[in-house]
């Protein structure tokens, strides 16, 4: 990249400068740890149970994890591509295909979400650091919930309170959350199988949840129903890394090599949540034994154990939780925020602005029923962010074939300027790719409001993430077939 362009351009700061050969540090084992790092989280551990609760059996519970998990490495995988290969992160790759103006929509789209992430995951934090109070004092602490708040003092300071500890490596930088992710990988698989050792061990065997047939099944509550409640669900655990899949160039920029960063990717996702799964059936499947109930809750679990077992297993789940967010939800609309206005915003700045948005968002509300959590929530963004990703892999391998001219990426005056900065194929396809979704979406999430939905639209719905990143994707690629582009790489390949 040329030095010229710091100093005149609105596009450039350090943060969103390409990598350098001494950043790019990152090997293979790295990228497992992440995904490793990232999998092994409260909200991944519970997804098995808004499965079951649907009608599923165990296994099918699990498989459709996996199946999920398979499908979204795919755009993972080919998003990260441009990442290692230009250094760029996912807020710069953006100004190839919606101009250099326009790619603040999708960044400020993406950042948005994670800011809701980050947010659900901070209160699962506060949670945890409450119910060890709790266990800690020997009675529920904090008294009644206070009105406009809907949950109790008590219960707002311990979120305040995980909120603050996640602050230090806000300041510290994406490094420090490297470490976080390397060192404590290892210890959540050990912890996992301890798990498993003590449920067997108390329960005497892991309880007849596996066992137990589908809802689905012939003579069954929910006979013939299954397609009904697969696709959805498929779109809803396919949405639940959506938000990685368009960012994970803010990651891959630092790879050693493209193996380093496919490898350690495809090691550390699917099979992982799909294990971590089966581990959440076979630990509810226990509790069922030991409680007389199901409890998809590990904190609720952790609760329960006695002596230092019980401090032990909560401090694992914090560090847990810290280490997810902040890989998962703070890298990138850290950079998505720095990229709305370089000149102001630097990365750290953006790690304040998204930990601040978190706060005001009221995370608990968004959680307070399952089927808010997955059909409007889960499905709901993944309908926003399949069009993008639709049209970031189509414009990189279809339209470009990979060739990105890095300097005229912060150029507001060159070739990725389009008309004042705005890509309109790049918007129109992103609209195209929307607006079939939004009934089905306003029908979940206001039913009272939006009742007469046509049930048409409502089984679209069921498959936002495909139906956007498909009629994104194609519409992109028919508007810009036999534009000129430029073609000239201003990069070293690495």
């Amino acid at each position: 990249m040329n030095n010229d362009l710091s100093g005149s351009s609105q596009l450039w700061n350090e943060d969103l400068a390409p990598t350098t050969a001494a950043q790019r540090t990152w090997r293979w084992y790295h990228f497992a740890a992440l995904w490793i790092g990232m999998v092994m989280c409260i909200p991944a551990y519970t997804l098995s149970a808004s499965l079951i609760e649907a009608g599923m059996s165990a296994e099918q519970a699990v498989w459709t994890v996996f199946l999920a998990n398979a499908i979204v490495l795919l755009p993972m995988l080919a998003i990260g591509h441009a990442g290692t290969k230009y250094g760029i992160p996912y807020a710069v790759l953006a100004r190839a295909s919606f101009g250099t103006s326009g790619a603040r929509l999708p960044a400020l789209l993406r950042a948005i979400v994670a800011c809701g992430w980050y947010g659900i995951q901070t209160w699962f934090g506060g949670s945890m650091i409450y119910t060890l109070l709790g266990v800690m004092t020997g009675a529920p602490i904090g008294g009644e919930p206070i009105g406009w708040l809907g949950i109790n003092g008590a219960q707002f300071l311990c979120f305040l309170a995980f909120w603050a500890i996640q602050f230090y490596f806000v300041v510290h930088g994406i490094d420090s959350i490297r470490r976080l992710e390397t060192y404590t990988a290892p210890a959540k698989i050990v912890i996992c199988f301890v798990l498993l050792w003590w449920v067997y061990e108390k329960a005497g065997g892991f309880g007849t949840l596996w066992s137990q047939p589908s809802q689905f099944a012939p003579g069954g509550a929910k006979a013939g129903q299954f397609w009904q409640t697969f696709w959805p669900s498929l779109t809803a655990m396919v949405g639940f890394w959506a938000t990685l899949a368009l960012n994970i160039p803010d990651f891959t920029r630092f790879a050693k090599s493209q193996r380093d960063q496919i490898v350690g990717q495809s090691i550390g996702l699917p099979a992982p949540m799909g294990l971590l799964a089966a581990m959440a059936v076979i630990v509810t499947s226990a509790t069922v034994v030991l409680y007389g109930k199901a409890l998809w809750d590990p904190v609720d679990v952790a609760s329960r154990m006695t002596g230092a077992a019980v401090l032990i297993a909560l401090i694992v789940l914090l560090v847990d939780t810290v280490s997810v967010n902040l890989a998962a939800n703070l890298v990138g609309p850290a950079y998505d925020f720095s990229a709305l206005s370089p000149r102001r915003i630097s990365y750290r700045t953006g790690g304040y602005i998204t930990a601040g948005i978190a706060l005001a968002m009221m995370p608990w509300k968004i959680l307070e029923t399952t089927h808010g959590y997955v059909f409007t929530w889960l499905i709901g963004y993944s309908a926003l962010l399949g069009p993008i990703a639709g049209i970031l892999i189509v414009d990189y391998y279809l339209v470009r074939k990979t060739e990105l001219n890095v300097d005229e990426l912060y150029r507001g005056d060159g070739a990725y300027a389009y008309r004042n900065g705005w890509n309109m194929a790049a918007v129109i396809a992103f609209v195209i790719g929307v607006l079939p979704n939004l009934p089905g979406f306003l029908n979940a999430a206001f039913p009272d409001a939006f009742p007469g939905v046509d049930s048409s639209f409502k089984t679209i719905y069921t498959y936002a993430w495909f139906v956007g990143l498909m009629l994104s994707g194609v519409t992109y690629g028919v508007m810009m077939k036999n534009k000129a582009v430029p073609q000239v790489r201003a990069a070293t390949q690495h």
